[in-house]
């Protein structure tokens, strides 16, 4: 693979990063402070558009693995159909309706959208990487170059929202009233936008939607210009597609790819439940509001320039020894609940953005590895791989649906108030046990399920080269 096929092939990923990055930072609290919709509504809407992705994962794998081959590939027209659709949805989810008693039916309907487009996308381009090249460490490689460009559409989708909607979040009023006011009233301190102003928030949310809506459209060009889907040069003519309900069956039973799966869908919670609560975590719980936003940018610089570090460590020492990488978030988060101070608040930003790195590396750079083990065991099986890739995303996003829908209910359980300047101290509390001791469980808990993980250096060397004899 030359380097700019693979440049092109990271490119076309980034986009849906950089809108998933802002809806990841900023959703939540877009729903509760810009729209006022309550928290128990944000979870719903939170937990049931996760939901509305993840069960268009297994429906998106078996269209996909039935597609015929066409002159551009068989996955590639499918991302070139869902990205107009998904701009559009994109753009009406941040929309703010003259309405208010159907605003949660509103975000609903174009999150669960949104979710279900980005699916659509998402399951033939992490699968493109079996058809990019059979070698695996041009896979690895290839991985490396699309991690590093998703880490930077992170940082690039959180950077711009951050910047162009963080005064939408800058209460100046808050600075003026007496710090003593979690009993009053949210009607006390009102922060919400005034409607006459011709730059009002909603304003601001909208220019923000319009611009990441732009970098989709390019990202899908550049795609489709630099990248040609191959289909596998070895496979025997003999050789029948998998039917994909019995594919699902065997890929349930299959073990390294269920330890992989168990393990990578918790510590993806835990990852998810940090970006989505850490802009409240830092408004309310650490007074660092007028910080968050380069906060966001420190995890994600540090997030980009770590993934070369990470790659040339997992040749060097193995992936499953670079797993390790992930648990350094855990120390850094407990002591920035328990000493909310400025620069330790960097600190954090910066090894969680290291961890993240792993944890966003590794699966795509491991479930190539159980997929050629699979195919080994199944030496007469082909259109596989869109069943491993499609139902990996389904559980990682269900269980982030839930993670989020969880979070959002307990602020609303412990008496979350929109536009108040100091919240309760239940809430700060609840934000204080989302941020440092349910990820830190999270992720311990699946780092100790991928020590079971079967599939090693050796083990993938040997399956290397018992595929390329069985070839």
């Amino acid at each position: 693979l030359s380097i700019c096929s693979k440049l092109c092939y990271a490119i076309g990923g980034a986009p849906n990063q950089v809108a998933g990055s802002a809806a990841a930072f900023f959703l939540q609290i877009y729903l509760l402070d810009i729209a006022h919709i309550t928290p128990f509504h944000a979870s719903l809407v939170l937990f049931i558009g996760k939901a509305s992705g993840a069960v268009t994962d297994p429906v998106a794998g078996f269209f996909i693995s039935k597609s015929r081959w066409t002159k551009v590939g068989r996955l590639m027209p499918w991302m070139l159909a869902c990205t107009p659709f998904t701009v559009v949805s994109y753009f009406f989810m941040w929309y703010l309706p003259p309405f208010v008693s159907g605003r949660v039916a509103w975000y609903l309907t174009f999150y669960c959208l949104f979710q279900a487009l980005t699916t659509l996308f998402q399951v033939p381009y992490s699968a493109l990487t079996m058809f990019l090249s059979t070698d695996q460490k041009e896979r690895d490689s290839a991985t490396a170059y699309r991690m590093t460009m998703e880490v930077l559409g992170t940082l690039i989708g959180a950077a711009l929202q951050g910047q162009i909607v963080a005064s939408a979040h800058l209460s100046h009023h808050c600075t003026v009233n007496p710090p003593v006011n979690t009993t009053d009233t949210w009607h006390d301190t009102p922060s919400f936008p005034d409607p006459t102003d011709p730059l009002s928030h909603q304003v601001i949310y909208m220019i923000a939607a319009g611009v990441i809506g732009g970098v989709y459209l390019l990202g899908i060009v550049i795609l489709f210009l630099g990248v040609k889907e191959k289909d596998d040069p070895y496979a025997l003519n003999s050789d029948r597609a998998i039917p994909f309900c019995k594919g699902l069956g065997l890929t349930m039973k299959h073990g390294p790819y269920v330890k992989l799966t168990a393990s990578f869908l918790l510590i993806s919670t835990a990852v998810q439940l940090e970006q989505s609560n850490f802009v409240l975590f830092c408004t309310h719980a650490a007074d660092l509001r007028n910080h968050f936003q380069y906060l966001v940018v420190t995890i994600l610089v540090s997030a980009a320039v770590s993934i070369p570090f990470w790659q040339k460590f997992l040749q060097r020492f193995g992936k499953k020894c670079a797993a390790c990488g992930i648990s350094w978030m855990i120390p850094f988060a407990v002591m920035l609940v328990t000493i909310p101070n400025l620069i330790l608040a960097y600190l954090v930003a910066f090894v969680s953005g290291l961890s993240i790195a792993a944890s966003l590396l590794l699966p795509w750079s491991m479930l190539p590895d159980v997929v050629d083990n699979f195919r080994l065991q199944n030496p007469h099986g082909k259109g596989h791989e869109t069943i491993f890739y499609s139902s990996y995303v389904f559980f990682t996003k269900m269980s982030a649906g839930i993670g989020l829908g969880i979070s959002a209910a307990g602020l609303e359980f412990t008496g979350y108030k929109p536009g108040m300047c100091r919240q309760s101290n239940d809430v700060i509390l609840t934000l204080k046990i989302l941020i440092g001791a349910v990820p830190a469980i999270l992720i311990l808990v699946g780092l100790f399920i991928l020590l079971f993980y079967p599939i090693t250096e050796e083990s993938r060397k040997e399956t290397k080269l018992a595929l390329e004899v069985l070839r």
